[in-house]
């Protein structure tokens, strides 16, 4: 997973700066919640974001790659990770389409 990973790391890198949540923060301050969006949309696989987001509001303070955000902070890049996995380009927040391999 963490080679796949690596792909979208790149891809955040490379376009974060484009997303109206990231003025004024580094990339270094969102990658963790996109990363956190790239995991959670595996493991909650099927499932809506509407349908999980409370989870992963709960489970964010737990996860090991959050710094010191919060989920109030992290919350629009998380969901650009997700949305970025399943897909799902709706969301005002994200334009990017599905990686395949």
């Amino acid at each position: 997973m963490a080679d796949l990973w690596d792909d979208h790391d790149s891809y955040w890198r490379n376009t974060y700066s484009t997303r109206p949540y990231a003025s004024g923060r580094s990339y270094d301050d969102l990658r963790g919640g996109y990363r956190y969006g790239y995991e959670s949309a595996s493991r909650y696989q099927g499932r809506d974001w509407d349908d999980v987001e409370a989870d992963l509001s709960r489970d964010w303070d737990r996860y090991e790659h959050r710094g010191q955000t919060t989920w109030e902070s992290i919350k629009d890049a998380v969901r650009d990770g997700w949305n970025r996995m399943t897909g799902n380009t709706t969301s005002d927040q994200t334009r990017s389409p599905k990686l395949t391999y």
